[in-house]
């Protein structure tokens, strides 16, 4: 007798287990949507670099203090590149086109008594000409007047080319002395570094007295009160992304709430490593408070219709049929899909009583 009864109990069991489950079709909502997770950032928010190396002599700011464009962040020591400056300075006033013009007044007088003495020359041999052809006067003299004019001649034109050559040579001193010291001053301007922004520090990342080089960050600095949604959206969904689109965000800061955005930005260069696309949206209304590296979850909506039939998508035979409750396969075409329903477009009615395809 207790045999028979257990026998009754497992023939029971066994009929429960294989009972499949089922639905019906429902007519609802439905949001087709790409998932994506990434972080918050400030709008323009970049990392800090000196432009030389050298040690940290003074933080100028502090974790959260507000700043404007061209605000010092840092003092680099600067000893060396003030003396460099001081020696350019000082060669720029030694080649200074003004203090040199003694020497230019001297060349142009050297010049002038050379000019002074052609003239006098020339009228010399002139006048011996004439006389010459009066027959008065001696052939050697009149040659000797003449070798006395080419003679004087020759020196003013080097005195007027000596002048000439001074003249250019202490310009260009003069303008190389000048630009060497706008560069020295202009490198020495590199020995303070300032925020390209306005915006908030949000972080120092070296303290005074550390040895920094160019390649070394120093600070995050970024706009207070802006910011952007920096997601990765993987290549297979990329080409579905398009500017504008409606965005929900879900941050763990916000618990429970949701807020929309809207894609702003495209990056069309792909993270080989990742094989992911940076995409970047703003919120339309910005949450009461934010900072940098908040992570958040995003889906971004691709299509959306109201009052289409739906199953779920357990239900989905093969990805284009399903199985009504005589056991009939039907094909049917599908829409936009979620994480939990598919839309169906034909092939059954929201009566139609579908099972559960085993797995």
């Amino acid at each position: 007798m207790k045999k028979a009864v257990i026998l009754l109990f497992l023939i029971g069991l066994f009929s429960c287990s294989k009972k499949q489950e089922t639905t019906q079709p429902i007519v609802s909502s439905i949001t087709e949507s790409v998932y994506a997770s990434g972080i918050v950032k400030s709008k323009d928010q970049y990392q800090v670099f000196a432009n030389v190396n050298g040690i940290i002599e003074k933080v100028l700011v502090a974790e959260g203090d507000t700043v404007t464009m061209g605000t010092p962040l840092f003092y680099i020591q600067q000893t060396e590149q003030q003396i460099n400056v001081a020696n350019a300075a000082a060669s720029a006033q030694f080649s200074d086109l003004k203090s040199n013009q003694e020497k230019l007044r001297q060349a142009q007088m050297f010049m002038q008594v050379a000019a002074d003495k052609m003239k006098q020359d020339s009228s010399l041999y002139f006048r011996q000409q004439e006389i010459w052809k009066q027959a008065i006067g001696s052939k050697t003299e009149l040659e000797l007047r003449a070798l006395n004019y080419e003679n004087a001649k020759a020196n003013y034109y080097a005195a007027k080319v000596t002048y000439s050559d001074l003249k250019r040579q202490l310009q260009l001193n003069d303008e190389q002395a000048k630009r060497t010291l706008a560069v020295a001053e202009n490198k020495l301007r590199d020995y303070t570094v300032k925020s390209a922004i306005n915006g908030i520090v949000y972080s120092i990342d070296k303290l005074k007295g550390t040895w920094v080089s160019a390649q070394m960050p120093l600070a995050v600095v970024g706009a207070s009160d802006l910011f952007v949604l920096e997601m990765q959206i993987d290549e297979y969904d990329i080409l579905k992304i398009k500017l504008q689109q409606q965005v929900f965000i879900t941050m763990d800061a916000y618990k429970g709430e949701v807020f929309e955005a809207r894609i702003s930005k495209i990056y069309p260069l792909m993270n080989e490593r990742s094989k992911t696309f940076l995409v970047e949206a703003q919120f339309t209304k910005l949450p009461p408070k934010l900072y940098p590296n908040i992570t958040f979850e995003a889906n971004i909506v691709l299509n959306s219709k109201q009052k289409t039939l739906l199953i779920p998508r357990a239900y989905l035979h093969k990805d284009a049929a399903v199985i009504t409750k005589d056991n009939d396969t039907l094909n049917v075409v599908t829409g936009l899909k979620d994480y939990n329903n598919v839309e169906i477009l034909k092939g059954i009615t929201k009566e139609t009583v579908l099972l559960k395809p085993a797995l």
